[in-house]
C-alpha cells in the first residue's frame, strides 16, 4: 500500500504497528501519478522484488529510523507500545506543519485521519503498507504533499509474522510469495478485539487512536473476499446509517468512488458477500458492522469508519495499487474538506452527549426489500463435488459476464434500546471487572465515595442465559433475554457511575447494554454472575415443597395449574422441585441479576 511521492517506511502487517500521523496545513494533493521505482536505502523488499515478496520485522524498524534521519523536520519515529514478544510498536509522525504532538494538532484545529491496517493482514506485507508516504523534496511531490489538510494516523498491529512467514499461509489469495499469519502471538484476531480489547496490541492501538479523538478519525481496514468477480475494490463509510445530521451518510465514499474509477478500480458501495455462501444467484446484503470491527467501532466514537477491501484473487501488485489509490483519495479529501469534517465531528460529539432518554439502535439488519444491481463476474457452474460431496461453484475466468443480482440495501434497526437519562451504575463488587475496559476506551466515569441506600436504579434480570458451545476469541459468548425494570437497591461506596452525557455515549451503550452484540455481557465478562452456586438436594426439596403446599393455598393452586397446562414441566421432576426452591427464602435473589444498573437520576457528587 503506497502513496505516490509520499514516502514513509512500510508497516509490516504481521509484526509492527506503524502509524503515520500527518499533520497538515491546507491545499489539495496533486493528481495521482504512477510511482517511480525506488532502489535507494528507503526502498522496501516488496518494491525491490516487484511486489512478489514482502519484508520482515527488522526492515520496519530500520526504515522508520532511516526516514526520520533523512527528513528530521517532517518525520518522527516513535513507539506506542510493546508486543507480548517484546517487539516495539512504532508510529511515524509525518507533518509539513511542525505540529508533531497530537495536542498541538488539536489546538490548531487540524483534522485527524487514522489509516490503519489494524488487523495487520497476513498477505500484504510491507509492500501493502507505506512505501511512499513521507514527503520527498527531490521528487515531483517535493512541495510538501504529506500533511496538507489534516492529521492521518497510519497504523497496523503486530502479528505472528516473525515465526509464521511462509508460502500458503493464506491459500485463498494470489500473492505475495510468502505471507504472514492471521493472528497475534497470543492468537487474537485483532479485528474482532476493538470492544473487548483483550490483546495488549489492541489496548495500545486504542490509546494511540485516542490521541486524535478530537479530530476526524477515519480508520481504514483491508480484507479480501473469495467472490469470483471482476470487482476489485469495496469501500464503505460506516457512518452512513446514523440518523444524527452530524452522522449522516458521508460524501467521502461517493467522492472516492468517482476518484478511483479513472484509476482502474471498480468501487462498490456494498460488501460483496453472497447471502447464501458460494451461491452468486443469492445476491448481496448490505449491513452495518458491529463494533468488534474497526469501522463499526469508530462509528460509536462519532467518527467516520471506512472499510476498504480488494479482491483476494487479484494479483498482489494490483491489490497494492488499488489500496494505495484508496488511501490517497481519502487524504486528498482530507486536504479539501478537513475543516468541515472537524466541525461535523464536533457537532456529533455534542449530539451524542445529549443521548440520554432517546431511543438508540444497538444492531442493524437488512429488510427483504431489494433492487437489482449489475455486478461484473465470470461465467460459472454449480456442480456436486466428488471430493467433498458439496455443491461447489466453479468460475471460468476466460468468460466475463455481467450478473444481475438482488441487493438487500434497506437497513433498519434490529435491536433498539432507550438510553438511560443519567447513566449506568456498576456496584463495587464488579467495578474491577468493568473499570479497565472503560479506561482502555477513554470512557468517562467517576467513583462514588459514599454508600447509596435504596438507590433508584433499574435492574436487568436475565431469563434463560444461553452460552455458546464453543469459545470465540478466547471468550465464551453469552446471550441474555430479559428487560430493565425499576428495582431500588442498596449500593455500597466504591461503585462506578458512567454518565450517558458524554461524547462516547454510544460506545457506553455498546459496552454496558447487556443485549448489545459486542457488550461486556455478550463477550462473557459477567458469565459468573449467571451461574447457580447454591442448590437444594431433592430429598430436602420434597419436604420443603410439601410444607409450602400445605401452608399456602394460592401456591398450591398455581402449582397444580402449571402441572395441568405445561406437559414439559409436568414431566420434569427437577423443574417441579425448582418451582418451590425459587419461591423459598433460601433462593439467591441475585441469580440472573445483570451486575450493571441503570439510572435516570445521577448520584450526588462532582
Amino acid at each position: 500500500m503506497h502513496l505516490p511521492s509520499l514516502r514513509l517506511p512500510p508497516v509490516h502487517p504481521t509484526l509492527a504497528c506503524l502509524a503515520a500521523l500527518l499533520l497538515a496545513g491546507a491545499g489539495p494533493f496533486p493528481t495521482l501519478a504512477a510511482a517511480p521505482a525506488i532502489t535507494d536505502a528507503l526502498s522496501t523488499t516488496a518494491e525491490r522484488s516487484g511486489f512478489e515478496r514482502t519484508g520482515r520485522y527488522d526492515e520496519v524498524a530500520a526504515l522508520a529510523t532511516a526516514f526520520q534521519a533523512r527528513y528530521p523536520d517532517r518525520v518522527s519515529a516513535r513507539s506506542f507500545g510493546t508486543t507480548p514478544e517484546g517487539r516495539p510498536m512504532q508510529v511515524l509522525v509525518v507533518t509539513a506543519t511542525g505540529a508533531f504532538d497530537p495536542a498541538e494538532a488539536r489546538r490548531r484545529g487540524l483534522p485527524v485521519v487514522l489509516v490503519g491496517r489494524h488487523p495487520c493482514r497476513r498477505d500484504r506485507g510491507q509492500g501493502r503498507r507505506l512505501p511512499r508516504l513521507a514527503p520527498d523534496p527531490r521528487g515531483p511531490g517535493g512541495q510538501g504533499r504529506a500533511g496538507q489538510g489534516g492529521m492521518a494516523v497510519r497504523a497496523g498491529v503486530q502479528r505472528r509474522w516473525a515465526r509464521a512467514l511462509r508460502r500458503w499461509n493464506r491459500p485463498n489469495q494470489r500473492g505475495p510469495v510468502e505471507m504472514g499469519w492471521r493472528t497475534t502471538a497470543q492468537n487474537f484476531n485483532l479485528n474482532r478485539d476493538y470492544v473487548k480489547a483483550d490483546a495488549p496490541e489492541m489496548r495500545a492501538m486504542l490509546r494511540l487512536s485516542g490521541m486524535g479523538s478530537a479530530g476526524d478519525g477515519r480508520p481504514a481496514r483491508h480484507r479480501r473476499r473469495p467472490v469470483r468477480a471482476r470487482c476489485v475494490l469495496h469501500g464503505r463509510a460506516a457512518a452512513r446509517r446514523r440518523r444524527d445530521p452530524a452522522q449522516g451518510r458521508s460524501p467521502v465514499a461517493r467522492r472516492g468512488d468517482r476518484r478511483r474509477r479513472p484509476l482502474g478500480s471498480l468501487p462498490l458501495s456494498f460488501y460483496p458477500e453472497f447471502m447464501a455462501e458460494d451461491d452468486p444467484a443469492s445476491g448481496f446484503e448490505e449491513g452495518v458492522a458491529p463494533p468488534r470491527f474497526s469501522h463499526g467501532y469508530f462509528l460509536l466514537r462519532n467518527r467516520l469508519g471506512m472499510l476498504v477491501e480488494t479482491h483476494s484473487w487479484k494479483p498482489y501488485p494490483e491489490r497494492v495499487r488499488i489500496t494505495r489509490n484508496a488511501i490517497v483519495s481519502v487524504l486528498e479529501q482530507m486536504a479539501r474538506h478537513g475543516a468541515q469534517w472537524r466541525r461535523i465531528a464536533s457537532e456529533a460529539d455534542a449530539l451524542a452527549a445529549r443521548l440520554g432518554g432517546r431511543d438508540e439502535p444497538l444492531a442493524w439488519r437488512a429488510t427483504d426489500r431489494t433492487r437489482t444491481v449489475d455486478f461484473r463476474g465470470y461465467a460459472y457452474t454449480r456442480t456436486r463435488s466428488d471430493v467433498s460431496g458439496a455443491l461447489m461453484t466453479r468460475y471460468d475466468e476466460t468468460t466475463p459476464q455481467v450478473w444481475h443480482l438482488p441487493l438487500h440495501d434497506e437497513v433498519v434497526p434490529a435491536l433498539t434500546t432507550t438510553a438511560p437519562k443519567a447513566g449506568y451504575l456498576v456496584p463495587p463488587a464488579w467495578a474491577a471487572f468493568v473499570q479497565p475496559t472503560l479506561e482502555a476506551h477513554g470512557v468517562a466515569f467517576r467513583r462514588l465515595e459514599a454508600a447509596w441506600p435504596q438507590a433508584p436504579v433499574q435492574a436487568f434480570r436475565a431469563a434463560n442465559p444461553q452460552a455458546d458451545a464453543n469459545s470465540t476469541e478466547g471468550r465464551q459468548r453469552l446471550a441474555l433475554g430479559g428487560d430493565w425494570k425499576a428495582e431500588p437497591r442498596d449500593i455500597g461506596a466504591g461503585a462506578l457511575f458512567v454518565p450517558i452525557a458524554q461524547p462516547l455515549s454510544r460506545l457506553v451503550l455498546a459496552l454496558l447494554e447487556p443485549q448489545a452484540p459486542d457488550s461486556l455481557a455478550a463477550w462473557g465478562d459477567f458469565n459468573i454472575a449467571f451461574e447457580r452456586k447454591e442448590y437444594m438436594e431433592a430429598y430436602v426439596a420434597e419436604d420443603v415443597a410439601r410444607r409450602m403446599l400445605a401452608a399456602d393455598p394460592a401456591l398450591r393452586a398455581e402449582f397444580e395449574q402449571r402441572v395441568a397446562t405445561d406437559p414439559a414441566f409436568a414431566a420434569d421432576p427437577a423443574a417441579r422441585l425448582d418451582f418451590f426452591y425459587r419461591r423459598h427464602p433460601v433462593w439467591d435473589e441475585r441469580y440472573g441479576l445483570y451486575p450493571v444498573l441503570r439510572l435516570d437520576r445521577a448520584p450526588a457528587g462532582p
